[in-house]
């Protein structure tokens, strides 16, 4: 049977065929969606609730556990963690990946809703949910600011002109406004003229409370007109509350201005933001899991014209971080190595074949099998990201190959004397079925890619399926086109046998030298099995990595500052950092926010996003800038600064001080206390970990009041009233609500802050008894101050601390996970006492546990289709036994440049295997043939075969070689994906094929002898 001849016969139809395959791939490519990586996000939803003033203690006891107990039931829940700090409960659920997101919210919803009788009954606002990653750094941060208003209003306008607009965009998880000066009316209260009024903060809370209200009023219906009823109960302006009577004393009133001052100023006064050295408003838009950056980038940026028209001319807005353009950069820079890996494969083919008609035939091959994949990838909704660009670009060495085989065949015809019609109908129907064999062996290297497990399967399922796409459509052009253009190009082929032939004298050599071999089969058997023993040395010796850490252009800072420090004290420690940074000249601009908000937890702590020059504007990496910034940032006093590269890539569900992370949990926390120092200590000493962190702080200051029950009683005082007053005084308290038709604003209610400098001020707190008489504080209550925790972390309902660390220099993620463990073992924790990775880390020990069996995989699956397509249980082997050179080669180029074994260097291993057994399947199909059709003995077969196929296998393996040179030598954004794969593509593909010339026609030869002294195992079928 041959299936190209109606393609031969119909060059009309075959044209337009092609043609259309052309024309839907072109419209494909417009319509295709921009992304740095596949979208593998994790479902994740964060549970945010606030209740000013609360203690971290109060707020995980009355908040976080009765939500984390509902919550916990929510079925396909992967992970919970959370954290309470002062004031703030973060929850976050991280779900599995089949679990819908649309469920996921209802159910997160409902558990909020059952919880909900259980919550404090004064918080301001009731629980809410986010569909974001807290890891996900912000795709866009805008900065807003201006020289003559005060940052209330320019937050007021941010949050009622643009951020709501924005939080509706499809795709947009979370719009938060860092800096958090949310207006508000502050009552700054007088405690002494209080005292001096027989009044208290209770008092005056609840005449405040009492005036202010925004009730329905009811309406008049009568017998021809409706009268609809209003009043002044809502005080709106600063005058009125000063003017506020809080009660009378010698017929006197009491005004609010009497005893407290009032004033326009934020919601939260422990909340600050800068755009490099200017206070200001951070917006920060975070993308949901699973949407497109470039997508959502785009969106706000369409959308951001028009809201800034709305803005008043006084404020500024600058878009300080665009993560969007390291992602365009890198995405570009890989378009260009595909266009440069297309000419360099169609170079490759010149330089064999030189005449261009030749040239011409197999070339086309290659845009029509990548453009013609741009409508698959539509279909199957990928998007055009690093991944699927590399598989293209790896993809130009392999969809030329069948087209170069086809063209060979046929051109051996022409130079017997047959006709062009006739070579292309013999060659094509002698060479189809190799074809085949060829490309169904080859896809089935990827099948084990498909089901990989995980966050890892999810990641590489587009490259793998793009480039079966690619490689398939390769076949049907070799099939139909290829034969088709030979029949009619192929008018004069230059003869291969030459005498001034550079390819003729080479292959003359060749076999002058395979001749040799043969003589010595016993040397070259033995030189196979030291490959594969040099494979297994290597791979033991090779670093083990992840995934490549990328450089995008922005960097992440955590600040950290004593846990006991003020916030005054951390606002200037934080700008005199931010100073340091800006004095880099790689960095461009950055953006710095302090005090807890949901995504900061901690008073003491701080985030900087820091933006870099451009790829091409700068000579250093994101990893060098940081070690230079490290030691910058070390002169600035009291002060320290955690750096990492914000990857496109993560897998964390949570943000560390440093890259990889690990957890200690388990139901005690005292037990946590005692072992948190001493595997602290002992990781420390790990030559392989750097900057070792941990998430524990408990060393903040309390001033902890002692009531005695007994006096309180005896002078008419409960508790509650004490809690009260003291929430009143230093709480921040928000005791009432103005209500606008655009937004609503809190009255806020604290002692004056001048008189809030330390323990001392609550020597000046008075309470009310039942009788009215004024009680000091202290004579209720004693105060002792005592160390407390600032933060209590929780993973699975239990206590836990995260730690983390950074890979020191020349050491991988393998040797460094490694190291803990062997911690792990030598420390001998309790069992109670559970150590478990996450993020990265834990996805790189699942993806350690699977490499081998994934190369074993595509092994075996390569073993069972040509076992199946020969009707052979020994010729597979003669194939497969080319793939240990394949390796040694990738493994020494890795072991060579110092790279780790990571997960594109295995994805490369596995696309070896697939290229370099080809070079087998050419020289067993032809060998086979000739010893059934044409009557040679096994060793003349092997050998003919070796020096027939020897011009189209080299031809392959150079195109396949230099359609990886770009990936292997790519600059700029993103290179750190693409290097790892052409590095062990090319390394791999100069080993193998040294050795597969000469190993293979011997290991032929010598399953043919096993095969001759046994009885055979099956009927060998023929090859059509």
């Amino acid at each position: 049977m041959n299936i190209s001849q109606p393609f031969i016969l119909r060059p009309v139809a075959t044209s337009l065929l092609m043609l259309a395959l052309l024309i839907a791939g072109i419209l494909s490519w417009r319509q295709l969606p921009v992304a740095a990586l596949p979208q593998v996000d994790y479902p994740i939803i964060q549970v945010f609730s606030f209740n000013p003033g609360a203690s971290p203690d109060i707020m995980a006891r009355t908040v976080t556990a009765p939500l984390e107990r509902r919550l916990g039931q929510i079925p396909g829940l992967k992970q919970m963690t959370s954290n309470s700090s002062a004031g703030a409960s973060v929850i976050t659920l991280q779900f599995a990946l089949v679990v819908d997101m649309g469920v996921a919210e209802q159910e997160v919803q409902a558990a909020i809703n059952t919880a909900s009788s259980l919550l404090p009954s004064d918080m301001p606002t009731p629980p809410i949910y986010r569909k974001v990653n807290p890891a996900d750094a912000p795709i866009l941060t805008l900065a807003i600011s201006s020289d003559t208003l005060r940052l209330p209003q320019v937050y007021d306008l941010v949050d009622t002109r643009m951020a709501q607009k924005l939080a509706q965009l499809p795709g947009v998880g979370m719009v938060s406004l860092a800096g958090g000066q949310r207006p508000a009316i502050r009552v700054k209260a007088n405690p002494g003229a209080l005292a001096n009024m027989n009044l208290s903060l209770e008092n005056l809370r609840s005449a405040i409370a009492a005036a202010n209200t925004n009730q329905p009023k009811g309406s008049f219906d009568g017998p021809f007109r409706s009268t609809m009823l209003d009043a002044n109960d809502q005080i709106r302006d600063i005058a009125e509350y000063q003017d506020l009577i809080i009660a009378w004393r010698d017929n006197a009133p009491v005004r609010l201005r009497d005893v407290a001052q009032v004033e326009q100023g934020a919601e939260d006064r422990f909340l600050a933001a800068w755009a490099n050295q200017q206070p200001a408003v951070l917006l920060n838009i975070q993308r949901q899991p699973g949407a497109n950056v470039i997508e959502v980038a785009d969106r706000v940026r369409e959308l951001l014209p028009q809201l800034t028209a709305t803005m008043p001319a006084a404020v500024d807005v600058v878009i300080l971080t665009d993560r969007t353009h390291s992602i365009r950069a890198s995405v570009r820079d890989v378009q260009k190595e595909l266009v440069f890996a297309i000419c360099l494969v169609i170079l490759v083919t010149f330089a064999f074949l030189k005449t261009i008609p030749a040239t011409i035939i197999p070339s086309l091959a290659v845009p029509l099998s990548i453009v013609a994949t741009f409508a698959v990838m539509l279909w199957l909704d990928f998007s055009v990201n690093n991944l699927t660009l590399m598989a293209l670009t790896i993809a130009t060495g392999f969809v030329v190959d069948d087209a170069i085989v086809m063209l060979e065949n046929i051109a051996r015809h022409r130079e017997q004397g047959a006709s062009p019609m006739e070579a292309a109908l013999k060659g094509a129907k002698e060479i189809g079925f190799t074809l085949i064999s060829l490309t169904v062996s080859l896809i089935a290297v990827l099948i084990p890619l498909l089901f990989m497990a995980d966050v890892v399967g999810r990641l590489f399922y587009e490259f793998a399926v793009t480039l079966a796409v690619a490689i398939s459509i390769s076949l049907v052009v070799s099939l139909t086109l290829t034969p088709m253009m030979c029949a009619r190009m192929l008018t004069a082929m230059p003869a291969h046998d030459k005498p001034d032939d550079v390819i003729t004298r080479v292959i003359k050599r060749y076999g002058l030298m395979l001749q040799w071999v043969l003589r010595h089969q016993r040397l070259a058997m033995a030189t196979m099995v030291g490959t594969i023993a040099l494979t297994a040395g290597l791979y033991l010796a090779v670093p083990k990595g992840f995934f490549p850490i990328q450089d995008s252009g922005v960097i992440q800072v955590i600040t950290e500052a004593p846990q006991d420090i003020s916030f005054q004290a951390m606002a200037e420690r934080q700008q005199q950092l931010a100073a340091q940074l800006l004095a880099h000249p790689e960095v461009v601009s950055l953006s710095s926010f302090i005090g807890v908000d949901g995504s900061n937890s901690s008073i003491n702590s701080g985030r900087i996003l820091i933006n870099l020059k451009p790829h091409n504007a700068r000579s250093q990496t994101a990893v060098e800038i940081i070690r230079e910034l490290e030691q910058q940032v070390a002169t600035v006093p009291g002060i320290k600064g955690w750096f990492q590269p914000v990857q496109e890539l993560s897998i964390e569900d949570r943000v560390s001080r440093t890259q990889y992370q690990f957890t200690l949990s388990t139901p005690d926390y005292e037990v946590l206390g005692q072992w948190l120092p001493e595997l602290m200590a002992a990781l420390a000493e790990q030559p392989a970990l750097s900057e070792v962190a941990h998430d524990l702080q408990e060393q903040g200051l309390q001033a902890y009041i002692d009531i005695d029950r007994n006096a309180a009683a005896r002078l008419g005082l409960s508790v509650a009233q004490i809690s009260s007053v003291l929430q009143s005084a230093y709480s921040q308290r928000q005791i009432s609500t103005l209500f606008t038709q655009s937004n609503q604003y809190r009255v806020v209610l604290e002692v004056d802050p001048e008189q809030v400098q330390g323990v001392a001020a609550l020597d000046k707190l008075y309470l009310t008894s039942s009788s009215g008489a004024t009680v000091p504080l202290s004579a209720v209550a004693t105060v002792s101050q005592r160390p407390t925790r600032l933060l209590i972390n929780q993973q699975g309902q239990f206590p836990a601390v995260t730690l983390s660390f950074n890979l020191a220099a020349g050491y991988s993620l393998g040797e460094a996970v490694a190291a803990i463990e062997q911690v792990q073992q030598q420390l001998q924790l309790p069992p109670e006492v559970e150590l478990t990775f996450q993020g990265a880390a834990e996805a790189f020990r699942a993806s350690l546990s699977n490499t081998l069996w994934l190369i074993f995989a595509a092994i075996l699956t390569m073993y069972i289709v040509l076992g199946i397509l020969y009707e052979s249980l020994i010729h597979p082997l003669t194939i497969l036994s080319t793939l240990p050179s394949a390796t040694v080669g990738a493994l020494l180029a890795l072991l060579l440049t110092q790279q780790p074994l990571d997960l594109i260097a295995v994805i490369g291993i596995v696309l070896l295997i697939g290229l370099v057994k080809k070079n087998g399947i050419m020289m067993v199909d032809f060998a086979l043939d000739a010893q059934r059709n044409q009557g040679m003995t096994p060793a003349d077969a092997i050998y003919q075969a070796a020096l027939m196929r020897f011009r189209p296998i080299l031809m392959t393996t150079l195109a396949a070689l230099f359609g990886a040179i770009p990936l292997m030598l790519s600059t700029g954004s993103g290179a750190e994906l693409r290097q790892p794969l052409g590095l062990v593509m090319v390394g791999g593909l100069l080993v193998s094929q040294v050795l597969t010339l000469f190993t293979t026609p011997v290991v032929y030869l010598w399953f043919d002898k096993l095969v001759k002294k046994r009885p055979p195992l099956a009927v060998e079928a023929a090859s059509v």
